[in-house]
């Protein structure tokens, strides 16, 4: 990976920065980060600074990014910001040390909590802001101050009626008070340091993907059966229709971004449980028993139980 030759002047990078800055103009804040390529999207302990995913700097590594994981984080300009905005949060907390502040510790928790390699959120709490998928904010203490700082930094937002009457509304209160304090003032933390910069990482792009996968996968998982008869049949009467399995596989891609984006999950991730249900349907030898249309609406409906139990009745857990 260290052989790519890519830098971020001359991408569509360079202008996304460039709005980022203009967005940090207006909410009157002085500091600005700085920007490096590495394998993926993360902002160091003790560095004021945001390392931005290889991929991004050019299509082909996009097409192969989307072609291995069934999508580009941070590809569009709207995602690509709202990820901006959260690792800005993080470059903050780090150039001004507000963990180290008693009142921040208070609404936030302890910098010093242990990052967890997966956590399991609770989709329906209040205690926190929603702004990157799969409740991210529920992960971390730190991850809980960038979230609340995208939703305040976001041009037009309107925090303060969306989560009017939610206990999250006391930390965009805090987030917004603080950043006046703090907004004009010089940071503490000046660092420049690129830190996993893409030139020193010596690992090969297949191996850079198998461990991606590997991590964003999920365990082996049993599925409900009796909810998978319900939607296919396996009655001898329907041994000649069309498969469960195949059908699914047919509709795949589909399912898969619609699940994905109702979840809030990776596509992959996704992708791996339809892999599973797929499986599953193969084994009880189960088959559609009425129109594919009819079947397609309540395969979405039983899709979206299925995926959502599994990963949040303790059978899977978020890959941070």
């Amino acid at each position: 990976m260290n052989h790519l030759n890519l830098r971020i002047e001359g991408t569509v990078l360079e202008s996304r920065i460039q709005r980022l800055h203009a967005e940090m103009e207006a909410r009157n804040l002085r500091f600005r980060p700085h920007f490096w390529l590495s394998d993926e999207w993360f902002s160091p302990d003790g560095v004021p600074g945001i390392a931005i995913p290889f991929y991004l700097a050019h299509p082909r590594l996009a097409r192969l990014e989307n072609h291995m994981m069934l999508e580009v984080e941070g590809a569009a300009e709207d995602a690509c910001m709202r990820i901006l905005r959260h690792e800005t949060g993080h470059t903050i907390e780090t150039a001004y040390r507000l963990y180290r502040r008693r009142k921040w510790q208070e609404v936030f928790g302890k910098r010093s909590k242990p990052y967890p390699e997966y956590y399991q959120p609770k989709p329906y709490s209040r205690n926190f802001v929603h702004h990157l998928d799969m409740w991210y904010a529920q992960s971390h203490p730190c991850e809980d101050f960038a979230e609340t700082f995208a939703v305040w930094m976001k041009p037009r937002s309107r925090w303060k009626t969306q989560y009017e009457g939610w206990p999250a509304f006391k930390k965009l209160q805090y987030v917004d008070e603080l950043m006046h304090e703090i907004g004009a003032t010089r940071p503490v933390v000046n660092s420049k340091q690129h830190m996993y910069p893409l030139k020193s990482l010596r690992k090969t792009l297949r191996k850079h993907y198998e461990d991606r996968r590997t991590h964003y996968g999920i365990e082996a998982a049993s599925f409900n059966d009796s909810e998978l008869r319900k939607l296919f049949s396996d009655s001898p009467e329907h041994s000649r229709r069309v498969p469960a399995a195949s059908f699914l596989r047919q509709h795949r891609v589909e399912f898969r971004r619609y699940l994905a984006d109702w979840t809030g999950q990776y596509q992959y991730t996704v992708d791996e449980i339809l892999s599973e249900i797929i499986r599953r349907c193969e084994e009880l030898d189960l088959r559609l028993d009425r129109p594919p249309a009819q079947v397609r609406r309540d395969a979405l409906v039983m899709l979206t139980v299925q995926v959502m139990n599994y990963l949040h009745n303790g059978h899977h857990q978020v890959a941070l």
